[in-house]
């Protein structure tokens, strides 16, 4: 009987939150299962955003049971605000897998670019494009938060063959 392992990648923001589920099947076959996004309006208040994107979350992990969430770290902004609501859609988005008895790892943008490309200094293009190819689909994934989402999860999946005892 083959094994499988559920990967959630996501891709955490404050207007679009990606998300997107690999199977890794006998510890080689990576297929995809979901991909999507959690969108909230900006209009709203933050605090309603932010409890969007937690309930978005939990509802994805209840639904998929994935066995490892995997999360985008932040990147870098010279705006102070951007980077504190980035940081405060980061956090909920990593409450909502501890709340549910999951663990979340965190990777870089340059390490997943890495995992995915081979480079830590790849396009978007070039990310989206190996997402596709790994993962064998040809129909476009979108939006880009989704396709980042899962270079998350293959990310993790590469992380995890690389540390014994960790599947």
């Amino acid at each position: 009987m083959p094994s499988t392992i559920r990967i959630l990648g996501v891709d955490p923001g404050s207007q679009i939150t990606g998300l997107g589920i690999i199977e890794v099947i006998d510890n080689r076959d990576l297929k995809l299962c979901y991909h999507g996004c959690i969108r909230t309006n900006r209009k709203e208040t933050l605090s309603l955003r932010l409890k969007q994107i937690y309930n978005g979350l939990t509802e994805i992990i209840e639904k998929y049971k994935p066995d490892h969430v995997a999360l985008e770290d932040i990147f870098y902004s010279d705006n102070v605000k951007t980077a504190l609501v980035m940081g405060q859609a980061r956090g909920v988005s990593l409450l909502a897998p501890v709340n549910l008895g999951i663990t979340p790892a965190e990777y870089s943008p340059r390490e997943v670019k890495q995992a995915v490309v081979g480079r830590g200094n790849a396009s978007k293009d070039q990310v989206h494009y190996m997402v596709k190819n790994m993962l064998k689909v040809s129909e476009d994934i979108s939006p880009d938060d989704a396709s980042d989402a899962l270079a998350v999860a293959i990310c993790h999946y590469h992380r995890l063959n690389s540390i014994p005892g960790t599947r």
